[in-house]
């Protein structure tokens, strides 16, 4: 092992082994590809980067010399593809595999990657494409997204895109069963474990009428990748982030954001070297560079990735056994859905480390968790503009329903509108102290300098995150500035709520917003999942107002109980409330 991250982090821990103290070095020429992966390879090329496996039955380890050798093969197909330095590529590509060497090459190059969810439309598409200048599209065979990337750019509603390139991907976790549970492959196509066969990786081709196959071409590429001179101030990934209202806006991170993820691996994921981290995400959202990428390679340790569709809690558990993962990540909401398993049925020997972000950790679910593996849920928090910000990091003590205190990276303050420092146990906005800017925090939304001065002045970051301070350091979420519910005057967080009502028997899930309301401007609705053996009545909805009066402040409880089969989610699983209160809105302009 090179212990790699230290030629770049400078840490202080206390005697209990808790880091109080870090930095990081931005070398001029830093170059993830080059400077991670390669160094990596030259170094132990056997040493290994990535478990990978889908429903179908396919399934490869990946090397670090592996890594190298398909990604430098990619970097040559892109540069002769005509894609270079500074180009943006729209890169859709599920859980594949080939997702990562996509990313390195990219790198390599100097381009700078724009990862998209498989669930966009044609408007989101559209708006995507001409807002970045989208040179090329790397997209997945899987589903229809290809489709509907022919809609848009074969209607001239695209114009900068000159290239499109297609991935076989292997099913994705698609492949219908028969009757007995067997999976059923398409006549004439390879995908699944066939893929495995001699030629094993990008073996089965994806033919599409105005597309490149990815596959074929990066196979008979040469192997030796003549390096492109790049910085470490130059744009290196971009996001699309959706708030409340708008159109998204465009999250640009520089060469150095992947640096300051070392202190995601190391001291939140706990990644060991010789252990396998399995961080539950899409590789369209900002969360799979966080645990499957950046981070854990700086790490040198393992990743694990289930290129499957639909979350099932009972698959995931036996792939911990199955495979010995080590460590694992995902949102409440997933860790939830395996409560709803016998998970003492499961082999969770492997597993020492869990740790949880994108939502708010409840305290029962903390508890459940603990009780059933004797493990720790370890809570952080960050957004798509920064890495990890607040934890509960290593060796250190959670509070259930704390997300943590600041990673000694950043200097983080809770402040009040006015730009003062909140008192402790007073909500205010989470905000991020930027002289000198901290590695990692974004460069700005690009194309957007007003939305980039709106967020970023006086000196501090402001997140749109809200949260309060106890008298220990450790801070308590409350949610989004467009979360907080405003209600007779009162500020309402969502969670608190969402907290309560979880404890009761009743509710498998909920989400908790606010309904315009003419007395009160907004009104607290929840939205309801009931658990198995309950059925929506009046009573119902009455018990379960009291008993959130009985456990927090009267004028929180939900005036009005919605009871749905499921909650609207993102594919990693988060809970979008923005799309009830959007739906609520509606209804209430009398437009639905």
């Amino acid at each position: 092992m090179l212990n790699l991250h230290m030629r770049y982090a400078h840490e202080e821990y206390d005697e209990n082994g808790v880091l109080t103290a870090c930095s990081v070095d931005i070398p001029e020429h830093f170059n993830f590809g080059y400077d991670v992966v390669d160094e990596i390879a030259t170094a132990e090329p056997n040493r290994r980067a990535m478990l990978w496996c889908n429903p179908e039955g396919e399934e490869h380890l990946f090397t670090y010399g592996d890594m190298k050798r398909w990604s430098d093969k990619t970097a040559n197909f892109f540069k002769a593809q005509g894609i270079g330095k500074g180009d943006y590529v729209l890169v859709i590509l599920r859980r594949h595999y080939q997702f990562w060497f996509v990313a390195t090459a990219l790198a390599k190059l100097g381009a700078v990657m724009v990862p998209a969810t498989f669930m966009l439309k044609e408007h989101d598409l559209e708006y995507r494409l001409n807002k970045a200048e989208i040179k090329a599209v790397v997209c997945t065979s899987v589903g229809d997204i290809a489709q509907v990337v022919d809609n848009v750019v074969d209607a001239g509603l695209a114009p900068s895109v000159h290239t499109r390139i297609l991935v076989n991907g292997a099913g994705g976790g698609l492949t219908p069963h028969d009757e007995s549970g067997n999976l059923v492959f398409p006549e004439g196509e390879a995908v699944g474990e066939v893929l495995s066969g001699e030629v094993g990786v990008c073996a089965a081709s994806a033919k599409r009428e105005g597309w490149v196959d990815f596959n074929s071409e990066v196979r008979t590429t040469p192997e030796t990748f003549e390096k492109v001179e790049t910085f470490a101030a130059d744009p290196m990934l971009m996001y699309f982030s959706s708030g409340t209202s708008g159109n998204p806006k465009m999250v640009l991170h520089d060469a150095s954001y992947a640096l300051a993820h070392y202190a995601t691996a190391k001291h939140w994921h706990n990644a060991d070297p010789e252990g396998i981290h399995f961080t539950i995400a899409d590789t369209g959202w900002g969360k799979a560079v966080w645990g499957k990428y950046y981070g854990q390679w700086l790490m040198e340790s393992c990743v694990f990735t289930y290129d499957f569709d639909r979350f099932h809690g009972g698959e995931i558990l036996s792939l911990i056994g199955k495979y010995g993962i080590t460590s694992l990540c995902c949102p409440p909401t997933m860790y939830r859905l395996m409560m709803s398993e016998n998970i003492d049925e499961y082999d969770l020997s492997s597993l020492n480390y869990s740790t949880t972000a994108g939502e708010a950790l409840n305290p029962d679910l903390f508890e459940f968790w603990k009780k059933h593996t004797g493990l720790t849920i370890f809570e952080g928090f960050g957004q798509t503009e920064t890495p990890l910000v607040v934890a509960n990091t290593l060796n250190t003590h959670p509070k259930p329903g704390s997300m943590g205190k600041p990673i000694p990276l950043f200097t983080v303050e809770i402040q009040r509108e006015d730009g003062t420092r909140c008192n402790t146990g007073e909500t205010g906005e989470i905000c991020i102290k930027m002289d000198p800017r901290p590695a990692g925090l974004m460069v700005g939304y690009y194309r957007d300098p007003e939305k980039t001065a709106a967020a970023m002045h006086d000196g501090w970051y402001h997140t749109g995150d809200t949260a309060w301070c106890d008298e220990d350091g450790f801070f308590w979420y409350v949610g989004r500035n467009d979360d907080v519910i405003k209600s007779s005057g009162y500020r309402i967080g969502p969670f608190e709520i969402e907290s309560v009502l979880l404890e009761h028997d009743a509710v498998r899930e909920c989400a908790v917003t606010g309904v315009p309301d003419p007395v009160r401007g907004k009104a607290v609705k929840a939205t309801i999942v009931l658990a198995d053996g309950f059925k929506p009545s009046e009573d119902l909805t009455k018990e379960l107002q009291h008993w959130v009066k009985r456990q927090t402040a009267p004028y929180k409880y939900p005036r009005i109980i919605d009871y749905v089969d499921e909650l609207p989610k993102t594919v990693n699983g988060k809970i979008r409330r923005v799309q009830i209160r959007q739906a609520d809105e509606k209804t209430a302009e009398g437009l639905v």
